[in-house]
């Protein structure tokens, strides 16, 4: 799908007098463009964007219900109250778990916890679970990155006698659980609406460390945060950029010997750097693995080892259950792009489904369709008596409003502006397909959408070098919120393509005005640039990055699309 290439929108024009900011900022102009471009127009911003030292995170009293929670979790545990969290099974609901029982351990406060199994309980609080909390003598329950919509499980839990404060960040629906706190940021006006659910926990526990002696330092648990605020795909900036620029150095130290375990079996040095792209694509994955093909309890476990003894078995059972996650995600896809292909002549809204997909790699199965097709997906399978689904949107389509559009079908649903989930029963299929076709075409018209690449300007061959890469890495962390820097090259001959990996491409490149050669890499593209375009002049839109594997700093092109010239 080639792409439509547009310079990236900015406020205001780049002012004549940039060499002199970027002067005084000991940066390049370019670097200096691109933080104007994206907003920061004074020297005071581009300074705080580059260098996103904690003293720029708000005050906790900015966060609406926040104190008044920590104060509530404080009461309790300085009562003796017995306590548990609760948490989900994706990356940032066991990180946020893990955060919470760690903060608390290290003040010597025993803890209980539960993970929802994905398959027989499903997202959020249910109340057998609840019960059986009860069942152990839990009186005091937190919950993390869920329950804003568990009405009816926190009313059973107010029941029972429980003292409950909700944390989380999803959208509140129309009524709000009768917790005795809550704290999200969706609820009300706060300096991050963005937080991912281990944001928010970290937030209230730096709260409640204030409140419940010893005081123990909050920092240290930045590594949990920068992983599972990553790994939520939530916009990575303000607030979020801090909190994760500077629990990527954590990260990187691995002083946890789970994190210096998982780093290992995804090919990383215990202590090497890592970048947004390596945690979301490296750790993240595998840690995932074990909430979707096993237990999300081992992915717990391996984040609160002591020795590393004990992490690296774990590690490895969990990059043994990414593997398999793979291939089950590879043999879906192949059937999800069949059915995609089928529909997408007719609907704007896609909705694939066969009663054997798994559960647990839907999810990443719809993004892939999104990225094949740029249409608004959901993918379905049966679970019991009902259809189970994921969804994954464009960045033009509000996926939970179109839902909303469509509830009347759904048994359920929830999520945000690019993911949902949602369940239905089997005979309602052939309306929802209707339905949500209907919905899209609603938001974004009858034509189809054409994904846009956002370009930071031309790039030379010549121009790229260590030091330009280098003040590059001065904008990580990367993300949604503050995407990548994307150039466009001046036209290159395609001197040689080759295959990598399973279907990667590599092309040797000549930027025949300069005389300078690069190589480059395109991801997934073999189908698409074929044999045939060697010898030929191209422009290609690129990413140009520092590649260390193996120890060796060399310099790399990674593709985005390109054009025939």
């Amino acid at each position: 799908m080639s792409l439509n290439w547009i310079p990236r929108p900015q406020e205001k024009e780049t002012p004549a007098d940039i060499e002199r900011r970027a002067e005084a900022l000991h940066v390049s102009p370019r670097i200096a463009t691109i933080l104007w471009q994206r907003g920061m127009h004074t020297a005071e911003q581009m300074d705080t964007f580059m260098s996103p030292g904690l003293k720029h995170l708000a005050p906790l009293s900015e966060y609406p219900g926040l104190n008044e929670a920590a104060q509530i979790l404080a009461d309790g545990l300085l009562a003796g109250k017995k306590f548990a969290v609760w948490g989900d099974y994706d990356v940032d609901g066991v990180t946020s778990t893990a955060l919470v029982t760690d903060v608390l351990a290290e003040k010597n406060i025993d803890s209980m916890h539960h993970l929802p199994d994905r398959f027989s309980e499903g997202y959020g609080l249910n109340c057998a679970g609840i019960e059986a909390l009860a069942e152990q003598g839990v009186e005091l329950l937190l919950t993390v990155d869920c329950g804003i919509t568990n009405i009816q499980e926190v009313t059973r839990a107010k029941e029972l006698g429980m003292t409950v404060v909700v944390s989380d960040h999803h959208l509140p629906g129309k009524e709000l659980p009768p917790a005795d706190a809550i704290v999200d940021p969706r609820c009300a006006d706060c300096p991050c609406a963005d937080l991912a659910g281990v944001g928010v926990a970290f937030m209230l526990m730096a709260a409640v460390n204030a409140l419940v002696p010893p005081k123990v330092d909050i920092r240290k648990f930045l590594d949990f945060v920068a992983l599972g605020t990553i790994a939520d795909v939530v916009k990575l900036r303000g607030q979020n950029r801090v909190l994760v620029k500077n629990g990527l150095l954590l990260l990187g130290e691995a002083k946890r010997p789970g994190i210096a375990a998982l780093k290992e079996v995804s090919k990383y040095a215990p202590t090497a750097a890592l970048g947004a792209g390596q945690v979301g694509f490296g750790l993240a994955p595998r840690i995932n693995a074990a909430g979707r093909i096993g237990k999300a309890e081992d992915a717990l476990t391996l984040l609160l080892s002591k020795n590393y003894s004990t992490a690296r078995p774990i590690a490895a059972q969990l990059d043994d259950l990414n593997t398999e996650r793979r291939a089950t995600e590879d043999s879906i896809l192949q059937e999800a792009l069949t059915q995609a292909e089928s529909q997408s002549k007719n609907r704007l809204g896609l909705v694939l489904y066969h009663p054997d997909w798994h559960a647990g790699v839907i999810g990443i199965v719809a993004s892939r369709i999104v990225e094949a097709f740029y249409r608004p997906t959901l993918i379905l399978t049966k679970e019991g008596d009902h259809l189970k689904g994921s969804g994954r949107s464009t960045h033009e389509f509000h996926l939970y409003d179109g839902l909303t559009e469509c509830s009347e079908l759904l048994l359920g649903f929830g999520g945000h502006k690019q993911a949902a989930g949602m369940s239905l029963d089997e005979n309602k299929l052939p309306a929802l397909r209707d339905a949500f076709d209907k919905a899209v075409r609603k938001q974004c018209g009858d034509s189809p959408l054409t994904a846009t690449l956002l370009t930071d300007g031309e790039l030379p061959f010549a121009e790229i070098d260590f030091t330009l890469l280098k003040e590059l890495e001065l904008l990580q962390p990367f993300g949604p919120g503050n995407a990548e820097p994307v150039f466009v090259s001046p036209p290159v001959k395609v001197e040689r393509r080759s295959v990598f990996g399973k279907n990667h491409i590599k092309l040797d490149l000549l930027d025949e005005q300069s005389g300078i050669r690069q190589s480059a890499k395109a991801w997934r593209q073999a189908e698409n640039i074929l044999p045939g375009i060697q010898g030929r002049s191209i422009r290609i839109a690129f990413t140009p990055r520092i590649d260390r594997y193996r120890g060796t700093a060399r310099i790399d092109l990674y593709i985005k699309d390109w054009k025939e010239i």
